[in-house]
């Protein structure tokens, strides 16, 4: 077969973007009334950060690969992955993996994995230059949010750290759902039906 009939056989999948932010936007969105105080515990958290911020930007993930989307790929895999492993650290918390591993938790790692997570969103932020100004305003709210997060987890924020990240998340959920009615409806509809706002143009 020649590359040109296995190029002509490949499935053409749909713009998976409208997918992964509205599973950014919901578990961002449950996620922000624990910290801001609005719901206590973790419990129906969990659920939430598994489905919609692990699989759901998993899946995105994936399929953006299929487009050759290197930012969409990347960035949707990498927080797909962080919410599996907070949810993990939740279940670990409350003492469903057993006291053992609930007993020598140092919340100070995960303060660390912040660290790693917020080195990580500042090239997203700078590719995101590049993209719209949505996911610009996502991917720099991101960075406030895994700043505060870190500083937190660390003891070095007090409780200004835990506010600043808390209000962070929720205006990611809200410009999630922003961006996710924008993509599907720009898709649909095959005309801007909802603004993005144009790349910057700073380094292309």
């Amino acid at each position: 077969m020649s590359v040109d009939s296995i190029q002509k056989t490949q499935v053409v999948v749909a713009d998976p973007s409208a997918l992964g932010l509205f599973g950014l936007a919901m578990v961002t969105l449950v996620a922000s009334s624990q910290k801001l105080g609005i719901t206590t515990g973790f419990s129906f958290v969990i659920p939430w950060a598994i489905f919609l911020g692990s699989i759901a930007q998993m899946m995105a993930c994936v399929y953006d690969f299929k487009h050759n989307n290197v930012f969409g790929a990347t960035v949707f895999g990498a927080y797909g992955l962080f919410w599996s492993a907070v949810a993990a650290c939740w279940l670990i918390k409350m003492g469903a993996l057993g006291p053992v591993l609930a007993g020598a938790a140092d919340v100070k790692q995960l303060g660390f994995a912040f660290v790693g997570y917020l080195i990580f969103s500042i090239f997203g932020t700078i590719a995101a230059v590049e993209t719209n100004k949505v996911l610009l305003a996502i991917m720099i709210l991101i960075d406030v949010l895994f700043a505060g997060l870190a500083l937190d987890a660390l003891g070095l924020g007090e409780h200004w750290a835990h506010t600043m990240a808390a209000w962070a998340e929720l205006f990611i959920a809200l410009l999630g759902f922003y961006g996710s009615g924008a993509n599907l409806l720009n898709k649909f509809f095959g005309k801007t039906f909802l603004p993005m706002g144009k790349p910057l143009g700073i380094f292309k």
